[in-house]
């Protein structure tokens, strides 16, 4: 078979879900970089998301050690998370994939669903070990299509100092109602209660998610009562002053930039803020973020998937299976997600972890109850019902629609 007939048709479907925006951390631009096609069968090629760490980083001298061990040498290309899934796209039109592609895990099921990758059946690797709600988030219809190298997802910080002299013994915030009765408690106080993203952007569906699920509502039904009753909790915080009207349009960084202020109780965010925390200049803790009625609400996981791409020389898949193998063995992963500072996507690991830094703890219990955007089969479905949701946030939140009018008119647009 030749090349230009193994180039494959994107579907519509996958230009389209190119719309999902993640929250990873990763910035910045990478250097242009060939697929496999352009590697002489001594070399593969790895692409990641991951342009902050250089070719001094552990994480660059990682890719190198493992194709040591497989004896190849390794072509690292380094992309803006958005560019990346783009260029993924475009390599595979044309038959030249990376041999490893490790992406957003909202994008896996737009890649395989545009043919670009295998399936874990196909390349045979092994995520017996991986947590099943994180590995579900590169699951599409039935099959599974990498593994994951670690999650990061949201909880909430809080300033210690400011629930002290509101009188709230963090103990007691089990659910909505004890978190809203500590709101009203630090208000009185003089201090500001909580803040978070509602942009209308993926950062305000990403950030509402955790209330949403935390109600029992379900994506495919937007206007359900328990989403209304999410939405509603926001809107209420909003009308009461404990949350400010800044959140219409905050991101996670101006989000964080108003707790380190020192003024709020509370902020919703990420794993990814863990240094700036520790340079806030006060004592802080961190919650998972509570259910309506309890337990701990399941917020949406972060992170990335390391992914095998369709090759037109299957031949090379053996020693493309023992990279991935090496980048996500027990050993490594513990050292790759100290670095990208996610939690690990296997229980042994997230064990190490905390033995190691107790502190860690709370994220690893928000992670064990996340859940991926993209689970339950969505797929490329998400990213119009994530567009609706945010839009739905927006307009409930500024007071032109009632959050059950907000969230009928979305639920009518996605179908």
């Amino acid at each position: 078979m030749n090349s230009s007939s193994r180039r494959r048709r994107l579907t519509a479907a996958a230009l389209t879900a190119l719309a999902v925006t993640t929250t990873a951390t990763a910035c910045g631009s990478g250097s242009d970089g060939a697929g496999s096609n352009a590697a002489d069968s001594g070399t593969y090629t790895i692409w990641d998301p991951y342009p902050q760490f250089d070719k001094s980083s552990a994480w660059a001298k990682l890719l190198d050690q493992c194709g040591t061990e497989a004896g190849v040498k390794i072509k690292r290309t380094a992309f803006d998370t958005s560019d990346l899934s783009n260029k993924a796209l475009l390599a595979a039109q044309q038959d030249n994939s990376a041999d490893v592609l490790i992406v957003d895990n909202p994008v896996v099921s737009t890649l395989a669903e545009a043919g670009v990758l295998t399936t874990t059946d196909d390349n045979k690797l092994d995520t017996s070990k991986a947590e099943p709600n994180l590995l579900a988030a590169g699951q599409s219809g039935g099959k599974t299509y990498g593994t994951p190298i670690g999650a990061n997802t949201l909880a909430l910080y809080y300033n210690k100092a400011v629930l002290k002299e509101a009188g709230v013994d963090i103990a007691s915030i089990k659910d909505w109602t004890s978190l809203t009765a500590a709101l009203e408690k630090v208000k009185k106080a003089g201090k500001k209660g909580i803040t978070f993203s509602a942009i209308g952007t993926e950062e305000g569906s990403f950030q509402f998610l955790p209330w949403f699920w935390g109600a029992g509502a379900k994506l495919t039904e937007l206007d359900s009562t328990q989403a209304v009753s999410a939405l509603s909790l926001w809107k209420d915080w909003l009308d009461q002053g404990y949350a400010p009207n800044s959140v219409i349009n905050n991101t996670q960084t101006t989000s964080w930039q108003e707790f380190a202020s020192g003024d709020y109780a509370f902020a919703e965010n990420g794993t990814w803020q863990l240094a700036n925390a520790e340079k806030a200049g006060f004592d802080y803790g961190v919650l998972p973020i509570p259910g309506a009625d309890g337990a701990n609400a399941a917020a949406p996981t972060g992170g990335e998937f390391v992914t095998v791409p369709v090759q037109g020389d299957t031949g090379r898949y053996a020693i493309t299976q023992k990279l991935v193998s090496c980048l996500t063995s027990t050993e490594n992963l513990y050292d790759t997600d100290t670095t990208l500072s996610y939690v690990a996507p296997t229980t042994e690991v997230q064990d190490k972890q905390v033995a190691a830094d107790a502190e860690l703890k709370p994220w690893v219990d928000a992670v064990k109850a996340a859940r991926g955007r993209t689970s339950d089969d969505l797929g490329t479905k998400y990213p119009r019902i994530s567009e609706q949701m945010w839009k739905a946030v927006q307009s409930a939140l500024s007071g032109s629609q009632s959050p059950q009018d907000a969230l009928t008119a979305a639920q009518s647009a996605v179908k």
